[in-house]
């Protein structure tokens, strides 16, 4: 349930032109996970957040955002949030402003 704390593990993953971050969630074979594309040297584009029905309504994909906002803060890298569900966490967390093109 939203709010509960989770037993999940996300791990990013480069491929060619971009990266996945995977949410894996104990005792779930299915998992979620958030493509980018790259944009330029220092952006990232957000193309698609998905998360299974099965592991879907406890958090998993705002996880996922919080992840990329994590390594945007780190890495220095902006983020340009073309999926609606991470534009949608754009919208509500006004503290990410600073990382949004």
């Amino acid at each position: 349930m939203p709010g509960d704390k989770l037993d999940l593990k996300i791990t990013h993953h480069g491929l060619d032109g971009g990266g996945k971050y995977i949410a894996e969630l104990a005792g779930e074979s299915e998992t979620g996970h958030l493509e980018w594309e790259h944009r330029g040297e220092d952006v990232r584009v957000a193309t698609h957040t998905i998360v299974p029905k099965a592991i879907g309504g406890r958090g998993v994909a705002g996880e996922l955002v919080k992840r990329l906002i994590a390594d945007a803060r780190e890495y220095g890298f902006k983020i340009i949030p073309q999926c609606w569900y991470v534009a949608k966490k754009f919208d509500e967390n006004p503290d990410w402003a600073d990382l949004r093109v």
